[in-house]
């Protein structure tokens, strides 16, 4: 009987986490398929490309809950710490690969589309241990600031929950399953953002934050005609050089 009840709650997280909350939200903003814009995920960041910084927040807030949910419902129901580490596993594996995003792929192979997993993993940081969002916020937005890449900072954010969870599980305040969630959870993240690492090998991973700022203020520099006094200073040495070729040779003879 136990063993049917920690399946039950992981199906059932798997398909909380499968419900799509970003393309409902696209919907309902403006009518778009999210598949069909950028990336083609559902999650937070491609939301935000494709409705506006509103329809972004809200999305990574609700897929954040959706995930933190599940392990809600996983203590309410059992003591098992494995199982409440494992719930929101399965809550990413639904937002990554939805069961309601089932579709036939350009091969005709059938596959399921979804999110990277970002605020599905901070979600089940935050379920197992909530004062961690207090920690993990600021600093993944520091990731993104300076860093400049979104893909980095989600695949920051189970590491930073590893950390957190190997300290407290060491001074013996958490289990130590919920340093296998984070782990879990950044294999799964990892898999998810391949195509962005082979960008950011590449160096074609579009930036963000202070990155991009710089970036767009030095092209819009360079993009700026020369000055007059600009155009002179470049001009002067020519000028100079001549003058000094004409003292040089000094007057011509009478012969």
């Amino acid at each position: 009987m136990p063993i049917l009840v920690d399946a039950g709650l992981l199906l059932a997280a798997y398909l909380f986490g499968s419900i799509p909350v970003g393309l409902i939200i696209v919907k309902i903003f403006t009518g778009q398929d999210v598949r069909k814009v950028e990336s083609g995920r559902t999650g937070g960041t491609n939301v935000y490309r494709a409705a506006g910084f509103g329809a972004g927040l809200a999305t990574a807030l609700l897929d954040i809950l959706k995930a933190a949910s599940t392990v809600w419902l996983a203590r309410a129901v059992t003591d098992t710490a494995w199982i409440h580490a494992l719930v929101p596993v399965a809550a990413i594996l639904g937002h990554n690969y939805s069961i309601f995003l089932a579709e036939r792929g350009p091969e005709g192979r059938l596959r399921l589309r979804g999110g990277a997993g970002g605020a599905a993993a901070f979600g089940g940081i935050f379920g197992l241990w909530w004062p961690a969002g207090l920690i993990m916020f600021p600093l993944g937005f520091l990731i993104w600031f300076i860093g400049g890449y979104a893909s980095v900072t989600t695949m920051s954010v189970p590491l930073m929950g590893v950390i957190i969870f190997t300290v407290r599980a060491l001074l013996g305040q958490s289990p130590w399953e919920y340093v296998l969630y984070g782990v879990l959870a950044e294999i799964l993240l990892v898999w998810a953002l391949r195509p962005n690492i082979k960008r950011l090998r590449e160096g074609t991973e579009r930036l963000h934050g202070l990155r991009a700022w710089w970036r767009k203020r030095r092209q819009a520099q360079e993009a700026q005609p020369p000055s007059r006094e600009e155009t002179r200073a470049r001009n002067r040495p020519a000028h100079g050089r001549r003058r000094e070729a004409k003292q040089a040779s000094g007057p011509r003879g009478t012969g």
